[in-house]
């Protein structure tokens, strides 16, 4: 979390840290005094009753509130239109709420798949990602392909409702997801605040999200 609230604050954001929350009146007028909001995942599963399947047995742990704060937050940014940057289990809850899948675990539903927990290279990179040509994303990045850091075992299966593929890895594996229908609403499945502190590509994603932020 530290990293993501460094990341923001060095574009020019000023991060502030979301408790969960239940209450609706509460979200209402926390989100009354947000430009954007950014999801960070962490290290848990969402379950796969959220996107209409029953668990297999590399499912993860499961954090149900938390699970459900999040995809809270993500379906009322997504009607405000709010500037969205979902990172990691951040993409996964984007596509969770616009009705796309995931894939429980890459290595049982994937066995061919690469490598996509490599977690000892975090703050380098593990794998490429190869970055579709018609996107905001390589608007962004400048480039047709990055080495990005990994350290999932699941990932987006099918895209959701108004989203396109912006990155594949080498293997065809979804690594990145935007919406075609808002200004601003993208997620990545690596860590790029972690890449943020060594690569300048990495660090136009943030200044990215904190202009779409600074323009409501």
């Amino acid at each position: 979390a530290h990293r993501s609230c460094r990341a923001v604050e060095n574009s020019g954001g000023i991060p502030l840290i979301v408790p969960a929350m239940n209450s609706g009146a509460a979200l209402k007028r926390l989100f009354d005094s947000l430009d954007g909001l950014l999801i960070s995942g962490g290290d848990f599963d969402i379950h796969p009753s959220y996107y209409g399947e029953n668990p297999i047995a590399g499912l993860g742990i499961v954090k149900q509130e938390r699970t459900e704060f999040e995809l809270d937050l993500t379906a009322a940014a997504l009607k405000r239109d709010l500037p969205l940057l979902g990172l990691c289990g951040g993409e996964q809850a984007i596509n969770v709420v616009l009705g796309g899948t995931l894939y429980q675990d890459i290595p049982t539903q994937l066995p061919h798949a690469g490598n996509h927990q490599q977690s000892h290279k975090k703050e380098t990179g593990g794998h490429r990602v190869l970055i579709s040509q018609r996107s905001s994303l390589r608007e962004i990045l400048r480039r047709r392909s990055v080495e990005v850091n990994t350290t999932h075992h699941q990932a987006v299966k099918q895209a959701g409702r108004g989203l396109i593929v912006n990155g594949t890895a080498e293997d065809g594996l979804i690594e990145g997801i935007e919406s075609e229908r808002h200004s601003f609403v993208m997620g990545l499945q690596w860590h790029p605040e972690v890449l943020a502190i060594r690569y300048e590509h990495q660090r136009r994603i943030f200044k990215s999200f904190i202009a779409a932020a600074g323009r409501r």
